[in-house]
């Protein structure tokens, strides 16, 4: 009898989008009018079920609408989203996805996600060109021979540089570019692919689970939860030192255990598959040449170019993609690459990542699905309903609870935010706690999900690595479990002490 495999991660997303066009049919439809903020004419635009309308954009107006949130926050630019008022919920005429608008989502989520699908594919170009210059296996193949005997040194310094980035300027989407670079290093180690999955993607995850100045996370949920958002921070940075030490050495003990017996690994059956696409090829004949080691110079800019870019001047996927292909560019000068061959390395470097951009868009596809069809406010209203009036230590952990489940829904960290926030952070006053508890229930319920939610990055992090989602939840499923405890005793302690 012929073994059942997985499905693959475009499957899996397939299954969800089928399932929310469903959820369309069986959820009624349901709308909060929604507040934006138009600084052409100083006025606040009102998107309602019964009229259109705008008001002043004073502090009064906000008052009178129920939006606890200082006028400043939408003046300066900190909140520029739509943000939903509060208590405005209304039922509306179901519009409910049939067949069609399902075979359209993952079309109109590539289309919408298009930012980020050119900054992968552009990536996957620059890595062909590197691949084709022979800068990366000479490269790699140094590295490992610094290394060796102290491997392990590769997994703490990963996972804590990407966490750092993670917690202070919110690297997630990024991170698609470091794996085709840095999984051919640990196999290098003698590690398997999942070990430099894992120093890659939990680094970002736990990094985002307790962001500590991440503008697209913290500064944007208590802006809108009318807090500081230094209120609640130094809990934060204190659980983010703390969870992410457990990560490391949980990644370290698997990885001692691979690099001891190999037979140990999750993905042992993989790993011809794994040294066909991403093991070194002509290490042995390359030296590390003066031109090679520039190469690798220019390479390694690009991503701080990039870093230094989003973090201090406001860049966002145009300005990062393109700097990696004026990275590919000058490489292709400097490695004296012909014309010819530049094109064809690069668009072989693309297409090795075409597949992680159709992951992409069909998540994106999932959200519109459920956008276009009503229920989005719908959840959000009787998830907030369930926790009025509480006792303070489960309305904290049940709200952390809530945002996982929310996060299914609404993936984004900075759209979760001015979704919700002003909608949630007004409970934290009924039950007497104060409103940075539900932004660290938002940021924890919300990052915890993250490490498995399949319609946000994981599963084209999977794809670019060729690890099946079953054996990334056989992994990660004990490391979740430990950190979920370590955060429900930090939100509970933090309601009563």
């Amino acid at each position: 009898m012929k073994k059942i495999k997985f499905p693959t991660a475009h499957t899996i997303l397939i299954g969800i989008a089928l399932f929310v066009a469903i959820l369309t049919w069986c959820i009624p439809a349901g709308k909060y009018d929604s507040l934006k903020y138009n600084s052409e004419d100083n006025s606040f635009e009102i998107s309602s079920t019964k009229k259109d309308y705008k008001l002043t954009a004073t502090q009064e107006s906000l008052n009178d609408l129920g939006v606890q949130i200082p006028l400043e926050k939408f003046t300066s630019g900190a909140i520029y989203k739509p943000i939903n008022i509060p208590n405005t919920y209304t039922k509306v005429d179901s519009n409910p996805q049939g067949f069609a608008e399902f075979i359209q989502a993952p079309i109109k989520g590539i289309i919408e996600a298009s930012d980020i699908i050119f900054l992968v594919l552009i990536i996957g170009g620059l890595i062909g060109i590197m691949n084709h210059s022979g800068a990366f296996d000479a490269g790699i193949a140094g590295l490992a021979k610094t290394l060796n005997g102290r491997e392990y040194i590769l997994i703490i310094v990963v996972t804590t540089l990407i966490a750092i980035g993670g917690t202070t300027f919110g690297l997630s989407e990024e991170t698609m570019a470091f794996y085709p670079i840095l999984i051919p290093v640990f196999l290098a180690a003698k590690y398997d692919a999942m070990v430099g999955l894992a120093s890659i993607f939990i680094g970002s995850a736990v990094g985002c689970l307790f962001s500590v100045t991440n503008p697209f996370a913290t500064i944007i949920a208590s802006d809108a939860a009318g807090i500081s958002w230094t209120t609640g921070m130094t809990g934060r940075a204190i659980m983010l030192l703390l969870c992410l030490l457990v990560c490391i050495l949980y990644i370290l003990q698997y990885a001692k255990k691979v690099k001891k017996d190999p037979s140990k690994s999750l993905i042992y059956d993989q790993r011809e598959e794994m040294n066909k696409a991403f093991g070194l090829k002509t290490s042995n004949q390359l030296k590390l040449t003066w031109r090679l080691k520039f190469i690798l110079m220019v390479f390694s800019l690009s991503f701080l170019v990039m870093i230094i870019g989003v973090s201090f001047l406001d860049w966002w996927f145009v300005e990062m993609t393109s700097t990696f292909l004026l990275a590919a560019i000058v490489i292709g000068f400097v490695g004296r690459i012909n014309e010819r061959e530049f094109v064809d390395a690069f668009a072989k470097g693309a297409g090795d990542l075409l597949s992680v951009a159709f992951i992409i868009g069909i998540a994106r596809g999932v959200t519109i699905l459920m956008n276009d069809g009503l229920i989005s406010d719908t959840v959000l209203y009787y998830a907030s309903t369930a926790t009025e009036g509480m006792n303070k230590g489960i309305f904290a952990n049940l709200l952390m609870l809530i945002y996982s489940g929310l996060a299914f829904f609404i993936p984004s960290q900075s759209g979760m935010a001015v979704l919700t926030m002003p909608i949630m952070s007004p409970l934290a006053d009924t039950v007497g706690v104060g409103r940075e508890v539900v932004v660290n229930a938002y940021l924890y319920g919300l990052g915890l999900f993250y490490f498995i939610n399949p319609t946000s990055m994981i599963l084209a992090a999977l794809s670019l690595v060729k690890i099946g989602y079953n054996k990334w939840l056989k992994f990660v499923w004990p490391l979740l479990l430990i950190l979920t405890i370590f955060i429900m005793l930090s939100l509970t302690f933090s309601v009563y002490f």
